[in-house]
């Protein structure tokens, strides 16, 4: 079986409130200890997307978010 390497990041509010984020792993077993430290956090707007998404088309979706905010940062 074919697998996507996926991780969650959970962000819990001064409010009480949390919110669960799913996406392409930042920090891995090769570089915990280093470049590890949060510089930015940035909110896309949120998105309707189909209940039947694949994980497949899901990950392209993150991934082409996160090609527009690093080209945003130039």
């Amino acid at each position: 079986m074919k697998t996507v390497a996926l991780q969650v990041v959970t962000v819990g509010l001064e409010n009480g409130q949390q919110g669960i984020f799913i996406g392409i792993p930042l920090i891995t077993e090769e570089n915990s200890d280093t470049d590890s430290q949060v510089e930015e956090i940035w909110f896309s707007n949120v998105q309707q997307v189909p209940n039947d998404l694949t994980v497949e088309k899901l990950v392209r979706l993150i991934a082409g978010q996160l090609c527009r905010c690093r080209a945003s940062l130039q």
